[in-house]
């Protein structure tokens, strides 16, 4: 989230959307309410995600955020407080888009434990899982464009608590394991995938193929497949054990390693680049920007089994879904703000060498002429070459020396203020769809305000506490009530969905007890050969009685030999 570009309303503005409420009703247990606060920034420019190829400039990324929280009304009992509202769950999803793709990384994902007062039937599919599943669908259907491909990204690790502090106190709280986390992940991520899924929001059919990868570091590719969804007899997996890096890559053969690994907040992969550029940056020769310990993708994974987030005594899961559309978009084919694109020999694209719309960032090659570090949050002020007009303006006064200043004189004539009536620089005027990439009204969160809100408003929650239920109940409805302050919204500040989704849960305990055979069904072995054994009818038969003590023959006794 560090860098993002300041935008200058800090405003927000309610969106009702019911697009979300209607994937999600289908999936939900019936007659069942939840509400669904969504919360989201618009396209806000960033630093790239992948850092550029020797001589060339990272790509112009875009950041939005998107933050999704349930609560349920806890049930009214007969000697129990009255019903509070209290949130179960919560998701961050945060995409990134360029030119030529667009990536959705699941930044963290928390639930309180307080999801079973609703005192669901045994056997009802978790309504977390379908609504984790339906919301990234949700983002990536309404993110389509043409021949763009998307990637769903995400990092899968054990924790007690992610977003909700003090939660794991709570006995109610079901923390997964190492092992339990991965396969949830993988089965929540399954219905993306096209060719073995019926997703309740079905996803266009200009994919190609839609694969999903999965990396275990310190596992074997035997061990890593236990942990993806098994399919039918006979029916291939969509599923790969390894990484799609260079599948997504645009530079996948004449790039560095470093080139090929995304860059995402809080993420070990981030941690380890970091530690391994410093290498690049203190090296004599750095025009190649090869790192001198790691010199393959292959040993990058191999070496992040032994970084401390995945050799810690638990397992941790780098998951990817990729879709690939049928004709992926070239960097010659995209136009910039209305000119060509201007690129190398090898077909990478450079832009013109003094726009100033090009980012200044740590992602930058090493090798690129502009390279500096970022150092104001707003990358619209930077500019390659010579300084703005009126830097040059500033420079050039005071080379002249001081110059006095034109004494004022006259009446003082004061100014009546003006109150604001209206939002003059609202971002919702803002283009849904450019080239690099696409916001529309309809894929928004029912709040939306800008990247320093939106922080202020996630690090709030991380000060509350969710303990107990009264401590739950009065941390929700300070969150909730403080999004709706900084929202500015005249509308409802959430949206309430009633499950409608029929289940027909089996009764197993019928089928606990020990199954027995009828004493009709009792066959006694014939004194006879085998052929009498095997032709003997299965006729009900009587229990001969046995002797209680069992005695032994006279002739099964043998004396001891007597020693002399």
């Amino acid at each position: 989230m560090a860098g993002h570009e300041r935008i200058n309303s800090p405003a927000s503005v309610a969106i009702a959307s019911p697009v979300l409420m209607q994937c999600l009703a289908p999936l939900l247990p019936k007659d069942v309410s939840f509400k669904i606060y969504h919360l989201s920034t618009p396209p806000t420019r960033t630093a790239a995600i992948y850092s550029a190829p020797p001589g060339a400039r990272p790509d112009r990324t875009y950041c939005e955020s998107h933050f999704l929280s349930v609560s349920i009304q806890t049930p009214v009992t007969a000697n129990g407080p009255e019903s509070t509202e209290v949130l179960v769950y919560a998701i961050e999803t945060l995409v990134y888009s360029t030119a030529y793709d667009t990536t959705f990384f699941v930044s963290k994902a928390d639930s309180t434990g307080y999801l079973h007062l609703l005192e669901l039937p045994k056997g009802t599919p978790s309504p977390l899982k379908n609504i984790t599943a339906a919301f990234l669908q949700y983002l990536v259907e309404h993110r389509e464009r043409p021949n763009i491909r998307s990637v769903v990204s995400l990092f899968a690790r054990a924790q007690d608590q992610y977003l909700f502090p003090g939660s794991v106190e709570y006995s109610g709280k079901h923390v997964l394991d190492d092992r339990g986390l991965v396969r949830w992940w993988c089965r929540v991520l399954d219905p993306l995938i096209q060719e073995s899924r019926s997703p309740p929001l079905p996803i266009s059919s200009q994919w190609d193929t839609v694969k999903g990868y999965l990396i275990i570091p310190g596992l074997d590719a035997r061990e890593t497949m236990s942990f993806i969804p098994k399919r039918a007899s006979g029916e291939s997996s969509p599923w790969t054990i390894g990484h799609p890096l260079r599948v997504v890559s645009r530079h996948p053969n004449d790039a560095p390693p470093r080139c090929l690994i995304p860059h995402f907040p809080d993420d070990p992969k981030a941690r380890f680049l970091d530690e391994l550029d410093d290498e690049v940056t203190k090296g004599q020769d750095s025009s190649s920007g090869q790192w001198r310990s790691v010199k393959t993708v292959e040993q990058f994974w191999d070496m992040m089994a032994f970084r401390q987030e995945c050799s810690a005594g638990r397992l941790v899961g780098f998951i990817w879904i990729v879709l690939a559309p049928k004709s992926q978009r070239k960097p010659a084919e995209i136009s910039i703000e209305g000119q060509p694109a201007e690129t190398y020999d090898n077909g990478s694209k450079i832009g013109r060498p003094n726009d100033p719309t090009f980012p200044i960032t740590p992602s930058t090659s090493f090798t690129a002429p502009s390279q500096t570090k970022q150092t104001s949050p707003s990358v619209k002020s930077e500019s390659y070459g010579s300084p703005p007009p009126s830097q040059q303006s500033a420079t050039s006064s005071r080379s002249r020396g001081p110059s006095k200043r034109k004494k004022l004189t006259g009446t003082i004539i004061p100014r009546e203020p003006r109150a604001k009536t209206q939002n003059t620089n609202s971002f919702v005027d803002r283009s849904e769809s450019t080239p690099y990439y696409s916001w529309p009204a309809q894929g928004r969160g029912q709040i939306i305000m800008d990247e320093s809100d939106y922080k202020r408003i996630t690090e709030l929650l991380l000060r509350l506490d969710f303990a107990n239920l009264d401590l739950a109940a009065s941390s929700s409805s300070r969150w909730i009530n403080e999004v709706a302050a900084s929202g500015n919204s005249t509308d409802a500040w959430g949206q309430t969905v009633t499950g409608a989704q029929s289940l027909e849960i089996q009764d197993k305990s019928s089928a606990a007890g020990v199954n027995t055979l009828s004493v009709g069904l009792v066959r006694k072995k014939r004194k006879g050969g085998p052929e009498d054994s095997r032709n003997a009818p299965l006729v009900p038969t009587v229990d001969v009685p046995t002797p209680s003590v069992n005695v032994l023959g006279a002739n099964m006794i043998k004396k001891k030999k007597a020693t002399a």
